[in-house]
Order: structure tokens, then sequence, then C-alpha cells
């Protein structure tokens, strides 16, 4: 069942409307996992965000990994439409976002509010119950208490020959198990890093100018009251030639900004989407051979946590900032750490299931030729038909590209193939009003792109992803490996 917006709900678990923010170029993993985790429906994206209905609650939430934020949605519409003659019409155009369907708002607050209380619920039921263990447990406790102070009544007894008719009072003094509830306090609140397109015609309009207007107007309509150290409600807005979307932030605390990991290396998102596209399963040998501080293995090993971890690094400091990580997450015993060259790994040929690992880039990494011979121990050491996902810079992703001469460009739409497991590289459309669906984009292939990009004779290209980094553009690539390498 889908509701939208300004449509009344039928109760706490029906459908409700959701958007989440995204990194560019993870749209279609978050689809993904949105559909997988959460049973969305209406699945849809524009660019930097996927819409979706669910039934889930607030814990079910919590858990997507790929999303930046994630919001209530009130409406999604066009973009404003304003002139450049003066900014009291493009107000006033800001104030329609308010003024010309207060039901939407309504509702999706009634929303929110449902949301919250039976997630309350559900947390004072959990704690009733943890109450109980713990009186339970605590009966228990004085249960054997007696029982050990009775036997040792009776021992005492057998060796007193000259104390027979003694009588002996058993006293027990029994304590009291109490509980105490944790006050749970959020982290503070953390201003949305997104910023809303610029267009030609905002007349020098700032985003202070834009916030106070639309409080205004909320304060008019509904009789609201503007509370900025401390907030009971929060409203997003995000305004821009291509859309106009509201929606109300489910939690304060970014999905992204995860609580078990001590020292932040990758984007733990682009991690995650790394992760899920290498196909873990039960019992698999994964390894990163480039591991930095771990957080494609942490990432990887709270989702898929039945599987041997092994992480490789040459530098001292990395390695106990990973072995930091793995304390503040309880994987100690999850993930090996060795300290090792990524070209002689200390590994038996064709031993591994699957590599994930971020090929280091940057100023401070002049791999140059480097990357091949990664590679090629890369691939010694997978078995046939295991998989490697790498996040490689736009100039490693270039080198393995132009490894044949006559590569075409990285979004060559021109040629298609019908030859299973092999897709296309995707690249989000952008500079378009129209939400999509999960469409035969993100589904269509590239033969004659995946065949050039080739690298070496047994690893094979099967998909590739251009995702953002924030100030640089990366490639996530996923290769299997077809045959021996014989190396």
């Amino acid at each position: 069942m889908s509701v939208a917006p300004g449509e009344p709900r039928s109760g706490p678990e029906a459908a409700a409307r959701f958007f989440c923010t995204a990194g560019r170029g993870l749209e279609p993993f978050l689809m993904r996992e949105v559909r997988a985790r959460l049973a969305a429906t209406q699945v849809e994206y524009i660019s930097g965000k996927v819409f979706f209905t669910t039934c889930s609650d607030l814990n079910m939430l919590k858990e997507l990994k790929s999303a930046e934020r994630l919001f209530l949605l009130i409406k999604k519409q066009f973009p404003l439409t304003v002139s450049s003659v003066s900014k009291g019409k493009i107000f006033n155009e800001m104030q329609r976002l308010i003024n010309e369907d207060p039901g939407s708002w309504l509702n999706a607050i009634s929303i929110w509010k449902n949301l919250l209380e039976l997630d309350a619920k559900k947390e004072k039921l959990s704690q009733r119950d943890d109450n109980q263990m713990k009186r339970k447990v605590g009966e228990n406790e004085i249960i054997i208490a007696k029982k050990l102070k009775i036997e040792q009544m009776q021992k005492m007894e057998e060796n007193r020959d000259c104390q027979l008719g003694k009588q002996i009072e058993e006293t027990l003094e029994q304590r009291d198990f109490t509980t105490k509830r944790e006050n749970f306090q959020e982290e503070a609140f953390q201003n949305d890093t997104e910023k809303a397109t610029e267009t030609h015609n905002q007349n020098d309009l700032t985003f202070r100018e834009v916030g106070k207007v639309i409080g205004i107007a909320l304060m008019k309509h509904f009789g609201w009251k503007a509370d900025l150290r401390n907030p009971k409600l929060e409203i997003f807005i995000h305004l821009n030639d291509i859309y106009s979307v509201v929606g109300i932030p489910v939690f304060r605390v970014p999905l992204a900004s995860r609580a078990y990991i001590k020292t932040a290396g990758l984007r733990s998102t682009i991690a995650w989407a790394m992760a899920s596209l290498a196909d873990i399963k039960a019992g698999a040998f994964v390894l990163d051979p480039m591991c930095g501080l771990g957080t494609i293995l942490l990432e990887a090993a709270k989702e898929w946590p039945d599987v041997y971890y092994v992480g490789a690094d040459v530098s001292d400091s990395q390695l106990l900032g990973t072995w930091d990580n793995l304390k503040a997450a309880g994987l100690e015993d999850k993930i090996e750490l060795l300290k090792v060259s990524v070209v002689e790994l200390p590994l038996p040929s064709e031993s591994v299931d699957i590599i994930i690992s971020d090929i280091p880039f940057g100023k401070k990494f002049k791999l140059g030729e480097d990357i091949k011979r990664i590679l090629q121990e890369m691939e010694r050491v997978l078995h046939v038909g295991g998989t490697i996902v790498l996040l490689l810079s736009e100039d490693h992703h270039r080198r393995l590209t132009d490894y044949k001469e006559g590569s075409i460009p990285f979004n060559s739409k021109d040629s298609h193939t019908n030859e299973p497991g092999i897709k296309k590289c995707l690249i989000p459309e952008e500079n378009t009003g129209a939400s999509k669906t999960v469409s035969t984009s993100f589904e269509a292939s590239n033969h004659e792109f995946l065949n050039k990009m080739s690298p070496f004779g047994s690893l094979v290209p099967v998909e590739c992803y251009k995702v953002s980094l924030g100030k640089t553009d990366a490639f996530i690539c996923k290769y299997k490996k077809s045959h021996s390498s014989g190396l």
C-alpha cells in the first residue's frame, strides 16, 4: 500500500513516503538497499536523493547504510517559478510552499509523531522486558545463595561431634536488585552539507533570507513558534532550478555517522557500497590488502559477520588506527591484521574469495605503474570465480581503460549486449526535473566498453560506478576472475 504525503494514514504501521540524501553516484546502491532492507515500493530518484514508500519502523530505517540522511517527505514538486524583477515575488513563491497545501504539512507531522510514539512504546516494552529478566536473574541468585549456605551449614554440623543438640539459625540477607534507565542523548545536530544549486535569477538571495521567509510563513499559518536552539521539529527545504523538496529530518544524527567507527577513514557509505557489491557470503575469506583505517572491513563485518576478514597495510600508524576502530566496534575477533606490502602478500595463490580495497590516491600517493603490479598480486591470490571490488581514482581508472589502444569514452551509451552479468558503467542522470524509477538505464550494458577496459587476462570487469568523494570523483569497479592466471 502506498500513501502520498497529503493522504491520511490508516495506522502507525501504514506506509509513509520518505527520501534519503545520497552521495552522487550512490543512488543505485541506495535504491537496491531500500528495496531489500525495507521492502520499499515506488522507489525513484533524482540526483542526490532517493524517494521511496515503506511501512518500516524507526529501528529498521536506522539500518540504512548507503544513505546520508533520512527525511519524511512533505512535498516534492517542480522548481519554483520566479522572475528576476524582485525578491518580493521570489518570497511569495516560497510562501506558496506552505500556503498551497497545508494538509500535506499536518499529515506529515502526524506521521512523524506516530513514528516517534511507536518507537518510544517499543523502547519502553524492551526496557520492561529487560527489568523482568534482571529481577528473575536476581531471584535465581538468591535461591543459589541459600542452597550454598545450607550446604555449608550441613558440613559444619557433620564436623561437630560434640554439638549434636545445638540448634543453628540460618539467616540470609537479601539484596534488592534495581535497575536504572539510561538516558540516551543524541549527538548535537549536524547541519546538512548539501547546498541548493544557485540560479542566475536569485538576485543575491541568501540562505538566511530563505529560511526566515519560510519560517515566518509557517508561524503565521500554523501558529508555531521558532526555537533555533532547541527545536522539537526541523524542516528541510531544498530549492534549485531543477526541483523543490520539503521534508522533516527523521533523525538528528546523519545515518552516515557510524557510532561504531572511532576514527573515520573512507566515507562509510562508500565503504558499505563497495562491500555490498562484492556479494559476500557466510564462510568467505575476504581480504583488504590496503586497508588503511579499516573502514571497508568494519562496514563489511557489521553487515556480514560470519566471514573470515583479513586487513593488510604497510603503515604502522594506519594499522594502529585500524586496531582502535576494531576495539571500538567490538570486532577484534572478527578481523585479522597483517603488516605486509600489497605486492608481496604472504598468501597462497588462489586462496582468497573476495578482495575489496580502496587504492590510495592523491598528492601523497604516486603509484604510477605500480597499479599494474598491485592488480597482478591481487589476481594471483584470488581464486577462480572470485570477486575484486576496487575504488579507483580517475587517473587509475583511465590507465586501466586505456590499457588497450582505442578505448571508448567512459560514458558512452552506443553499444549494448544481452550477455548476462555484464552491466554498463552507471552514472545517474542529472539536470532533469523528472524523477525516475529504477529503469533500464541502471540495468543496460556496454559490452564494448567493458571488454576494452579489462586490464589483465583473467580479471573480467562486471560493473563500474562513478561516485563523488566530495572534492573529487572516483570509480567503484567490480571484477570477476574467469580462469587461472598462471602467476
